[in-house]
């Protein structure tokens, strides 16, 4: 087992401008399942390959406990890859996919055969070991692929999106299987996905990544309670976050024909824009001039909640904001028609304030908590 540690790593492509990866400094604990989460195209699999010395480093160091292995060749890394894809030799049956980098190391015949058959043991593979990959279902493949990755006994684990390619309930079982093996095997693992579920079921922590800069790193309570910004308040969640433009008033800030008041000591300014969080969750269904007036167009029924999706109703004066849509998860039994004009009410103390213009969150000097320095 070991720690890992992203120390100001950069990589820019040839022919762009724009770092893939910006300054990115991270630490993983020894034995810890730290998720990597981000949209397509923020950095997150750019680090993991700078990890596994498939991708170039620009600038700055990644230590393998002490030891900086930017230098060093993948295979003297002492890590272990899980990718989407399986990579399995369809010529060869479980047992030889499972020990086939052990054979290119020349571990001796009879460690390999103890490797497979305890790897396979954990996996429940036993009964599979003889079977080609075509003979065995998605969720099946994938065990195989970690127990390649296990049989070597690495130091750290790297997992790029290893569940894409399963069915949305296959998903579901395995992520479980997977966080449940790697707190039993306790090795340090860096697990990439642009789920965000996955991330917030699996993580002990999850780093959000955008536009090649972390964003926040955190546990996924935090995440979800005290996002640093509008982008992590917004990604992390499903459903995510409302995130609507409010105004400034002497009275409080205004939410369409809504006025609600402002905590104390908030840094903002009467005729001054920002950005209201609220999430699904925290909405009540009320009287029309109880909480945010809105016109409901859609009614999600999912059996033990409801999520109601409506139009904000809008000031005509000149302190009007623009159209925006907002989510309420609700008790079946209370949801509203499709058309009919509610109001939603903010449960006490629910809010979070953004920046209109930055994303960045605004807070009371009561508040603690700060952003990851870009």
């Amino acid at each position: 087992m070991a720690t890992v540690t992203f120390d100001q790593i950069t990589r820019i492509y040839p022919k762009s401008s724009k770092p893939a990866v910006d300054r990115l400094s991270l630490e993983i604990g020894d034995g810890e399942f730290l998720v990597l989460v981000g949209p397509s195209g923020c950095g997150k699999t750019t680090s993991l390959r700078m990890l596994a010395g498939l991708e170039h480093v620009d600038d700055g160091a990644i230590l393998i406990d002490d030891t900086n292995v930017v230098k060093l060749a993948p295979r003297d890394r002492d890590i272990a890859m899980v990718f989407q894809n399986y990579a399995l030799y369809p010529h060869m049956n479980v047992g030889q996919n499972m020990g086939f980098a052990l054979r290119l190391a020349k571990v001796p015949k009879h460690e390999i055969e103890r490797r497979v058959r305890d790897a396979a043991r954990i996996l429940d593979l036993e009964d599979y070991l003889d079977r080609k990959p075509r003979q065995l279902s998605g969720g099946q493949r994938q065990r195989v692929a970690m127990g390649r990755a296990i049989v070597r006994e690495p130091r750290v684990f790297l997992m790029d999106e290893p569940l894409s390619n399963l069915d949305a309930k296959l998903r579901v079982a395995t992520r479980a299987e997977i966080a449940a093996l790697q707190q039993r095997l306790g090795i340090t693992t860096l697990y990439v996905t642009h789920d965000q579920v996955e991330a917030m079921t699996m993580g002990d922590r999850v780093a959000v990544m955008k536009d090649g800069i972390l964003q926040q790193c955190d546990t996924p309570r935090v995440l979800y309670d005290d996002p640093v910004n509008a982008f992590v308040a917004g990604f992390i969640g499903s459903p995510p976050m409302n995130l609507i433009d409010g105004l400034v008033t002497e009275e409080g800030v205004r939410v369409g024909t809504a006025v609600f008041p402002l905590p104390p000591q908030l840094p903002a300014r009467p005729g001054s824009a920002l950005t209201v969080g609220l999430r699904p969750e925290v909405l009540e269904p009320s009287e029309p001039d109880q909480g945010i007036p809105v016109t409901v167009h859609l009614v999600e029924e999912l059996g033990a909640e409801a999520f109601v999706h409506a139009s904000i109703e809008q000031e005509s004066d000149t302190l009007a904001v623009p159209s925006s849509t907002i989510i309420a998860r609700v008790e079946p039994q209370r949801a509203p028609a499709k058309g009919e004009r509610i109001g939603l009410r903010a449960k006490s103390g629910s809010m979070l304030f953004f920046d209109a213009a930055t994303g960045a969150r605004i807070r009371t000097g009561s508040q603690t908590g700060a952003a990851v320095p870009s």
